[in-house]
């Protein structure tokens, strides 16, 4: 998400599907070198649980439960690996 996830009922923002990655990166906090594939500082923004409550093959529905982020929140995929994701109403 180019620009964060949104904190604020009704702001819209782009969110781009990128590859999965292996389980063994959960947690991983650190320096990817430059030229590396996702090149930066890695920081582990926000711990926390989520609840799906509707899954679409263009459309999710879920309730984030996070320190930082908690809501609840809808995806939809409007090109390609191009979503918008935005929050309905804060938890």
């Amino acid at each position: 998400m180019p620009k964060g996830v949104p904190t604020e009922p009704g702001v819209k923002r782009l969110a781009v599907q990128v590859p999965d990655h292996p389980l063994s990166y959960f947690g991983f906090e650190g320096e990817i070198p430059e030229g590396q594939y996702g090149a930066g500082t890695v920081k582990v923004w926000d711990k926390g649980t989520f609840v799906l409550t509707l899954r679409e093959p263009r459309k999710y529905h879920f309730i984030l439960k996070g320190k930082k982020l908690k809501g609840d929140y809808r995806m939809i995929n409007f090109k390609d690996r191009n979503w918008l994701i935005y929050e309905v109403t804060p938890a």
